[in-house]
């Protein structure tokens, strides 16, 4: 605790290709004091940060180091089961969700490798990514043992100064769980809502993140918790937002506090103030249940003063608008949940989450879609008791209102967050490009393990 604020190994791409090697293994971690043992990346969590350019390929050789499960596949598959099955997920990417590239229906079995390649398109949004296992069954296991790591797509903002010459700073944000023995091997150490033991960035308990008097940083956060909302607060700064979930804004956000749910993504840039310590804390939030609360890491600002100055503008926006007259199909997504009376008190076997009135089938397709659609969505939660956290792959879509009140600027988003007792949320998404199949889930991951999740088939006609 309390010490400097370490950053994950960076993997460049060279010459249009950015090739590795990623390991999914058992690890010791020592954390806040703590010694666990669990699945991570590389041996670390969280794993490296992988940084390319649109138009390049991602190739992975993944290798499943993790034992062979000890349970066979139960009858209901919205019943966590094989927890060492993984696969790969490029959260927010625009790309092909078939074959060996972003595919979430692939089963990487323990004791195998398997290669994954992606490739980017030329005119692919530049910002900040991340990739997380997706096997439904093991991902929310895998997730809140800290396997994620972050994905950045170079050069967005370029041409803005102020933004190139700031000192970027990688944040991700996890909840730490674990039972008595610092592990993670059963459902019931994460499904309490108020299992996790602290928050930490990088892998970190309360770092320090040290600044000069005057400096501006670009910090890329990205909210990579398994289950929970954080209500981010720097204490007597603002968070001025200039991108989320990878998508430049047209114009900056100057905020006193930034909601940030599981997967979104923040580029926030920070102006420090004078000399001195200041806490950035997770704010109490209430999701339906209290979000974790505490000190995420110490902000020290001391030295030698920095003329430096936040932009007086952005560059437009890079995805075009959707208006209301380029829609072809509109159609309602529910969202819901059933609990035990005692809801808190309840185990997790008590409960069942749905979308439209069913668990997941992945032999099952929810939605067609023809490509070149353009397509308005209303999402509803009529869940009493917790928010939502919407999240869709390959395309991203753009917000245009939330509870019935319509956002003045729409804002372009892959996840978002649909209230609880009736909330709604209306999009429009371009359905650009790719044709396969894929996943519209809740990104809490405890609701799409227990089968909170679609798939999507986008088709040539």
């Amino acid at each position: 605790m309390d010490q400097p604020l370490v950053e994950p190994e960076v993997r460049r791409s060279v010459d249009g290709v950015l090739s590795t090697s990623l390991r999914a293994a058992y690890a010791y971690r020592h954390i806040g004091g703590v010694k666990l043992y669990v699945r991570s990346y590389e041996g670390g969590s969280p794993g490296p940060t992988l940084r390319m350019k649109p138009g390049e390929t991602l190739r992975i050789k993944l290798i499943n180091d993790l034992p062979p499960n000890r349970d066979w596949l139960p009858a209901d598959i919205s019943r966590p089961h094989q927890f060492n099955n993984t696969n790969f997920h490029f959260q927010g990417s625009h790309v092909s969700p078939s074959g060996i590239a972003d595919n979430v229906m692939r089963s990487m079995a323990p004791g195998h490798t398997y290669d994954i390649e992606i490739k980017l398109p030329e005119d692919h949004t530049k910002g900040t990514y991340w990739y997380h296992p997706h096997h439904h069954g093991s991902a929310d296991i895998q997730l809140s043992s800290g396997m994620v790591g972050a994905v950045i797509i170079e050069g967005d903002f370029a041409d803005v100064p102020q933004i190139a010459s700031a000192r970027e700073r990688m944040l991700v944000l996890t909840q730490v769980v674990h039972d008595a023995n610092g592990m993670i091997e059963d459902f019931e150490t994460v499904f309490p809502e108020t299992a996790t033991r602290f928050l930490a960035i990088n892998g970190q308990r309360r770092p320090k993140i040290e600044m000069r008097p005057g400096e501006v940083q670009r910090w890329r956060v990205l909210n990579a918790a398994y289950q929970d909302d954080m209500l981010l607060d720097l204490q007597k700064h603002d968070l001025h937002a200039i991108a989320y979930d990878g998508i430049q804004l047209g114009a900056m956000q100057s905020l006193k506090q930034l909601l940030i749910a599981p997967g979104q993504r923040a580029d926030l840039l920070v102006q420090a103030g004078s000399a001195g310590s200041y806490a950035l804390t997770a704010a109490p939030y209430d999701q339906g249940h209290p979000s974790p609360v505490g000190p995420l890491a110490t902000l020290v600002v001391s030295g030698t003063p920095m003329d430096m100055k936040l932009p007086s503008q952005l560059p437009p926006a890079p995805l075009k608008s959707i208006k209301a007259s380029e829609v072809t199909n509109r159609r309602t997504v529910t969202f819901s949940a059933t609990a035990p009376e005692a809801d808190a008190a309840g185990h997790w076997r008590e409960f069942s989450f749905f979308v439209d009135g069913k668990t997941f089938d992945p032999n099952r397709v929810d939605h067609r879609v023809k490509l070149g659609a353009v397509e308005e969505w209303t999402i509803i939660n009529t869940h009493v008791h917790d928010d939502h956290v919407f999240h869709i792959h390959t395309n991203p879509f753009q917000v245009v209102s939330v509870n019935g009140k319509v956002l003045d600027v729409p804002e372009w988003r892959d996840s978002v967050i649909v209230e609880r007792k009736g909330g709604q949320v209306v999009f429009r998404s371009r359905f650009l490009d790719y044709t396969g199949v894929y996943m519209l889930h809740c990104h809490m991951m405890n609701h799409e393990e227990m089968g909170m999740m679609q798939t999507v088939e986008v088709f040539k006609p």
